[in-house]
Order: C-alpha cells, then sequence, then structure tokens
C-alpha cells in the first residue's frame, strides 16, 4: 500500500506551526508496513486543497489528510471532501452525542456550530473522537481509503492508534510483501567516517537500503528491507546489522527511539553508582538530560552550575592558578571540575563540561565550538578536547551529547580514542 500525506492550513506553510503531524504519521504508516511516497501541504484554499486531493488520489492507494475539520470559517476541508466525492453531508447521531458529552463533562453549553459538526459525509464512515469535537472521515473508493482528521495533535493521534491503524492492518492482512526497518544511533563520528568505516556498501546490503541521517547528536543509520517472507526480512535485516556492528560497534550507543541518557541511566543503575555533574558552558541541559529520565535519583546525585571563575574555585575547589595559566577553557580546568564534583558531593563519578560556545568568546588560540569535557572516578581523573562548530545552541547540544557519551563509554570500558 502506497501512501500520500496531505496537510491543510496556512499556518504551517508560513512557519507558524510546525508540521510533526505529517511526521509522525509517516513514521506510524512506515512502521505499519504502508509505503508514504508523498507529502505536501495545501493551504486554505478551496481550489488548491481539491486539485492536491485528485492528484494524491489518482496516484496511490491510501490519502491521510490533517486540518481543517474544525468549526469556523476558515475550516474547509469538510466541505472540499464533500465536493470531491460528489456526496452529502448527514447527521450522525452517534458523533453528535459524543460532542454532547464532550461539552457536558466541561460545563460548556452546545452551540449550534460544534452541533453542525456531527453532519458527515454519507460516503464516509465517521472516526470518533474521545478527545475533541471534529470527528474524522474514513471513506473507500474505487479501491482507494482517504482518510480525513483534525489537526489538533493529541486528537489526531488518538484517531490513528485507536481506529485507523487497527483497520489498516486489516487491510494488509493479505500483503504479498514485507517492509522491515531497523535505525542504529551513532554518536562521536562524523557522516562520512562512518561511511568509510561500512566498506563496500553494496555487498554489505545485499539488495536492502541503508539512509545516513546526521543531526547535532549524531548519525542514525537506518536499515530497509523488503522480502517477502517476514522471517528472510528480519535475518537479512539481523545479518546487516551485526555487519555494522563489528566495525562501528563502539559508536553505537542505542536502537530506533533509544536516547542516550537513558542508555547511562541503565549502567548507573545497574551498577549502582551515582554522578555529579559540574556544568559551565552547558547551563545545567546535561543534569536536565539526565534527571529527564523517572527514577533518576537512584544515580544523580547533584548538577552544579559553575559559570564563572570564581564559581568554579568556590562551588568545585579548582585552583585559581590553574584558571590563570590555562584559562577556563582547558583540560587542566575540566578535570579539575570533575574531580570537584565528584568530592565535594561524594558521588562515585564526577562529569564536567567547560567550552566557549559563541558565537563571542573566542580567541586565536581558542575559537568558538572548543570544548573540554572531564570525568573523574574511582581509578581515573582526566579530560578530552572537542572541537564543535560556531552556533551556539547547536554547539550546547553537542557538548552535551560528547560528555553524555564519554561517560557511557568509560562505563564500559570503551577507549574514545580511534
Amino acid at each position: 500500500m502506497k501512501a500520500h500525506i496531505i496537510t491543510i492550513g496556512d499556518e504551517i506553510l508560513i512557519g507558524q506551526t510546525i508540521n510533526t503531524n505529517a511526521a509522525y504519521i509517516g513514521d506510524r504508516l512506515t512502521q505499519h508496513q504502508v509505503k508514504v511516497l508523498f507529502s505536501s501541504v495545501v493551504p486554505d484554499d478551496e481550489k488548491l486543497v481539491l486539485g492536491e486531493f485528485k492528484k494524491a488520489y489518482s496516484h496511490v492507494d491510501l490519502v491521510i489528510v490533517t486540518g481543517g475539520l474544525g468549526p469556523t470559517h476558515d475550516d474547509i476541508t469538510r466541505k472540499c471532501i464533500v465536493e470531491f466525492f460528489e456526496t452529502e453531508l448527514v447527521l450522525n447521531e452517534e458523533i453528535l452525542n459524543d460532542i454532547k458529552k464532550f461539552f457536558e463533562v466541561r460545563g460548556r453549553s452546545l452551540t449550534k456550530t460544534n452541533e453542525e459538526q456531527a453532519l458527515i459525509p454519507q460516503i464516509a464512515l465517521p472516526i470518533r473522537n474521545m478527545r475533541g469535537t471534529a470527528p474524522g472521515f474514513w471513506i473507500e473508493k474505487k479501491n482507494k481509503i482517504f482518510i480525513a482528521m483534525p489537526g489538533v495533535p493529541h486528537e489526531m493521534k488518538g484517531m490513528m492508534e485507536e481506529t485507523i491503524l487497527p483497520k489498516l492492518d486489516e487491510k494488509l492482512a493479505d500483503r504479498k510483501s514485507f517492509l522491515l526497518m531497523s535505525n542504529l544511533l551513532t554518536t562521536g563520528i562524523p557522516e562520512s567516517m562512518l561511511f568509510d568505516k561500512l566498506g563496500d556498501i553494496n555487498e554489505l546490503l545485499n539488495g536492502a537500503k541503508l539512509a545516513f541521517l546526521p543531526s547535532q547528536f549524531g548519525v542514525r543509520l537506518r536499515i530497509t528491507v523488503e522480502d517477502n517472507n517476514v522471517d528472510s526480512a528480519k535475518s537479512h535485516l539481523d545479518e546487516i546489522e551485526q555487519k555494522i556492528r563489528s566495525v562501528a560497534g563502539k559508536f553505537i550507543y542505542g536502537k530506533d527511539e533509544d536516547l542516550l541518557e537513558n542508555v547511562i541511566a541503565k549502567l548507573l543503575t545497574d551498577r549502582n553508582l551515582k554522578i555529579s555533574l559540574a556544568e559551565s558552558c552547558t547551563g545545567g541541559l546535561i543534569s536536565n538530560r539526565l534527571t529527564n529520565v523517572s527514577g533518576s535519583s537512584k544515580f544523580f546525585d547533584r548538577g552544579i552550575i559553575a559559570y564563572t571563575n570564581a564559581a568554579k574555585v568556590e562551588l568545585l575547589k579548582v585552583d585559581e592558578d590553574t584558571i590563570l595559566k590555562n584559562g577556563a577553557v582547558s583540560l587542566e580546568v575540566a578535570r579539575q571540575m570533575a574531580e570537584g564534583a565528584k568530592a565535594v558531593s561524594g558521588s562515585d563519578i564526577g562529569l564536567a563540561v567547560t567550552g566557549i560556545m559563541g558565537p563571542t568568546g573566542a580567541t586565536p588560540a581558542k575559537p568558538v565550538g572548543l570544548v573540554y569535557v572531564g570525568i573523574c572516578d574511582e581509578k581515573i581523573c582526566t579530560a578530552k578536547e572537542f572541537r564543535f562548530g560556531d552556533d551556539r545552541l547547536l554547539n550546547k547540544d553537542r557538548t552535551s551529547q560528547a560528555a553524555l557519551e564519554m561517560l557511557r563509554r568509560n562505563l564500559l570500558g570503551i577507549s574514545y580514542d580511534d
């Protein structure tokens, strides 16, 4: 089954709202064996919406539309659906009862405008909305499926998970081929170097596909295998994954939706270790990431934001002469910050960062993006230099990722040097 996702709304086109709906729908359809071939955004214009419906319906099996189903004058999707399918609106009592209950629970009076949301295209099966007032529509015609949902993300997601994906699974029960994906998450290695490590890509993949998806946090390797036998597809996927791990395993910290902070949380918890942080340039970002993990009190003792030189000396016992001699952004200061975090807290591990995030603060000897990460445990107390880009916020993300990865490798006994 091939799909086209259509998002309707001026707010998407002008950049006022980020199109998270299309990303979510694309991801979930792919997981359920639907190939997404196209994704488009259309303004609140009847002629353009109808034109996009016609184009999409002509070249795919499944069209999914979000947006424009609300009760106000600029919500035109329902009207366009009626015109496109040459049908009419009819009152659906079940949907009307849903809307009445929605208002009753909230102690609000039902308006005529909201009652009209229970008018459904006669050709459609209604998709109940348990989180709002606008129902969705499921239309089947000429062996094709057309689905419309409201644009409010949590309402759309509810319909996808509770109604649409189960119905699509039923439709796909007799499919002739299987599309399987796996994502290997890497960090600490550039995309080009990772590519070189994998050697002959065609030999590695043997008919499968591999995408390199870089971000400030690392490179996601998406492996895609298609086969007419699900067991054969799984075997092929596993074979490729193992080959990649054999040459790039030290850079792989997780799979699919794993977060590095979650991986580290498990490592620290399993080893019954406590960590404390000393952050300068990241301003608490690393502490925030670790404490986003439920149960972080088991492994996280404290985070100290020592931004100024005076704070580093007072709170972390960094030697003032070391700062004067080497500068606050240096291997020596990073190491002493980590040592201080461990000492003042009594934690098993101290982790520290200091750097120049930019765009100001650089010198000829110390450019924007220069970062030092220090780590101190019962066996070692060391620091490492990193050089990132010139974007302040991206540098904060990169620094937090580098520090967490240095911690992961320390916990697993993996060298950080190539």
